[in-house]
């Protein structure tokens, strides 16, 4: 149902609909005229934090023992600071935290925290520009934990490979200390991510938080991209309709799926993992197309654009980053990608498992 069809329908049974920003924009006829002294506006300068991709070295000092219990649905933010070292030198801001997450509040030592800036402490640091971040860590501290941590933060690095939308992601080297106690809690790889406002701003589109989305409503390369891309990695845990995982924006008359999130993808496979009990799978390890339907030359574009990419790819979990997973894990995964590679190189059990296994716009 595309959202023209979805607006009727819920008008119909008297319920208010909010368009998506893109639908409501004047007309080109109500449009003021530009004045002659408006100003051009201004290109979108990325924050300093991801002009780099070299690993930060960061330590968070914070109320541990307060976090850990933060795990109701709408936490409170708690004082804290983050010292960041950064060519030679250090600095120290002040910051608010909280922990988020749903599965994770329930069953991590520590949840994942998104992190505040206020505007006027980061200036001249590399926390300059920013306003919250989000900061993806272990959910126990175990090596394991760790090392998920990591597969998912090369699984962005593989979608970066792949398309310019795509998450600014950074990783880190965070150290935890307890501000009350001043033990040091942990040392763990980490990264940290930018927020959906800022993501569409550099690509110069603008967010849609409506929900609702099928097939017809989406670019079509776009959405048979993300569909394949899914599969690739193995996560069955989104959802275009109900923005679940998926960031959604409007730029160049179109709306574009963005995925993020692979923290429970086949290509991750951590052991706490289950797919939903609705899904034909057992394990996350077994892939499943759940991208809605697109033409089928997009797919075929897709496809290509893998192939060409393939090297590129697996070079990811070769080089410094790669390195730091165990060779058990580069192996396990880059296997796992061997079979998705089988499948869209062999037309049949592409079209079987891909192109005839989308989704018509009931997911």
């Amino acid at each position: 149902m595309t959202y023209s069809a979805l607006g009727s329908r819920l008008l119909a049974l008297g319920i208010l609909f909010v368009a998506p920003l893109a639908a409501q924009e004047p007309k080109a006829e109500q449009q003021a005229e530009p004045q002659g002294d408006a100003k051009a506006a201004k290109a979108y300068e990325a924050p300093r934090i991801f002009r780099d991709f070299s690993p930060l070295e960061l330590t968070i000092t914070a109320p541990i023992r307060q976090l850990r219990r933060d795990r109701a649905v709408d936490t409170p933010w708690r004082v804290a600071s983050v010292t960041a070292r950064v060519d030679g030198g250090e600095s120290t801001v002040p910051v608010r935290l909280r922990t988020r997450g749903i599965w994770r509040k329930k069953n991590c030592d520590i949840p994942p925290l998104l992190l505040n800036f206020a505007k006027d402490s980061v200036k001249g640091t590399v926390f300059a520009r920013l306003d919250r971040l989000r900061l993806s860590m272990h959910c126990r501290d175990t090596d394991d934990f760790e090392q998920y941590v990591l597969q998912e933060f090369n699984l962005y690095r593989v979608q970066r490979l792949l398309t310019p939308l795509t998450f600014d992601v950074r990783l880190a080297r965070v150290t935890y200390v307890d501000s009350e106690k001043k033990d040091t809690i942990a040392r763990r790889w980490a990264f940290v991510q930018e927020q959906d406002e800022p993501f569409a701003a550099r690509v110069g589109a603008t967010l849609v938080t409506t929900e609702g989305a099928g097939p017809a409503d989406l670019h079509p390369y776009e959405s048979a991209f993300l569909g394949v891309f899914q599969y690739f990695v193995g996560n069955s845990d989104f959802s275009i309709r109900a923005l679940h995982n998926i960031v959604l924006v409007y730029r160049d008359e179109q709306y574009v799926p963005v995925a993020r999130d692979f923290d429970w993808s086949g290509a991750v496979n951590p052991r706490y993992a289950t797919p939903s009990p609705v899904l034909p799978i057992r394990s996350v390890r077994q892939r499943l197309m759940r991208g809605y339907c697109a033409p089928v030359d997009e797919y075929e574009k897709v496809f290509a654009l893998f192939r060409e990419k393939k090297d590129a790819i697996y070079g990811l979990y070769a080089d410094s980053i790669g390195s730091l997973l165990k060779p058990a894990v580069v192996k396990s995964t880059l296997a796992y990608f061997d079979d998705f590679y089988k499948t869209i190189n062999d037309p049949k059990a592409a079209r079987q498992n891909i192109i005839a296994a989308c989704l018509g716009g009931s997911a």
